[in-house]
Order: C-alpha cells, then sequence, then structure tokens
C-alpha cells in the first residue's frame, strides 16, 4: 500500500493539532473529536478520497487541497481548544480508523455501490468528482 502525499500530510496534521495546549483539557471539558461534525465530517471525506485514489488507478488525489483542508482543520480544532494528546488520539486511534472505514463503507453503499470492488470506487469517485463534492474535491481523474 503507497503512503501518498495525503496521507502524509493526515499524520503531520495530528503533529501539528496536538501543540495545542493540554490544561484546556482538564478545566474544559469538550465532546471528542470524532462527535465534532465540523472536524468528523471532513476528516471523512479526506479518508474516503485517499481510499478512492489509493484503489482506482485513474484517479489522484489534490494533494494540495487536502494539505489546505487538513491545515484548516488543525487550526478550527485548535481553536476550539483540543490538545495535541485530544487530537493525536483521534487521528491514531484504532477504534476511530475502524470507525471511520465503516462510515466510509456505509457511505458507499448508500450509493448502490460495493466498497469491496475497486470499479466501484472508481464510479463513485468519478461522480464525486463531477459534483464537486467535499470528496470530489480532493480528487481528479488522470
Amino acid at each position: 500500500m503507497r503512503l501518498s502525499t495525503l496521507r502524509f500530510a493526515a499524520l503531520a496534521l495530528a503533529s501539528a493539532l496536538t501543540l495545542a495546549t493540554a490544561s484546556l483539557a482538564s478545566t474544559n471539558p469538550r465532546p471528542p473529536l470524532s462527535q465534532v461534525e465540523e472536524i468528523d465530517g471532513p476528516m471523512l471525506s479526506v479518508a474516503l478520497a485517499i481510499e478512492i485514489s489509493d484503489q482506482c488507478a485513474s484517479i489522484a488525489p489534490r494533494n494540495l487541497k487536502g494539505l489546505l483542508l487538513l491545515n484548516k482543520l488543525n487550526g478550527r480544532a485548535r481553536d476550539l481548544g483540543y490538545s495535541k494528546e485530544e487530537i493525536d488520539a483521534y487521528v491514531n486511534s484504532a477504534d476511530e480508523k475502524e470507525r471511520m472505514r465503516a462510515l466510509g463503507e456505509t457511505y458507499v453503499k448508500s450509493k448502490g455501490l460495493d466498497p469491496e470492488k475497486t470499479a466501484d470506487l472508481c464510479t463513485l469517485g468519478r461522480t464525486e468528482i463531477a459534483r464537486n463534492s467535499p470528496i470530489g474535491a480532493l480528487l481528479k481523474e488522470k
């Protein structure tokens, strides 16, 4: 499995996000990032775009757009007061990755497609690109 620039950027974002102050976490309880739609929703788009571009040879990630989105999410999470540790836990958690995969598979199935079929992921990618959806904005046809 190749390590795309977008995936590397996601890991870099996690590291950068963790620079927020940890003391806020104990004095100002917040919901987990997985429950913050303005963070979690776009992260699902990133995850789907990565999966589509990894599986579909005719579709590539828009790396710059992905990096800009991840930086925006980083800034927003920091503005909301999340610490480095909280952000790292969200981005690196095996449970969160499994949850995100399940959400992605549910999304693909909701479009009448099979997430296990490369051809269906390519179809989804082309559809999302044509719609210029949040997922499609992170992809381009080669």
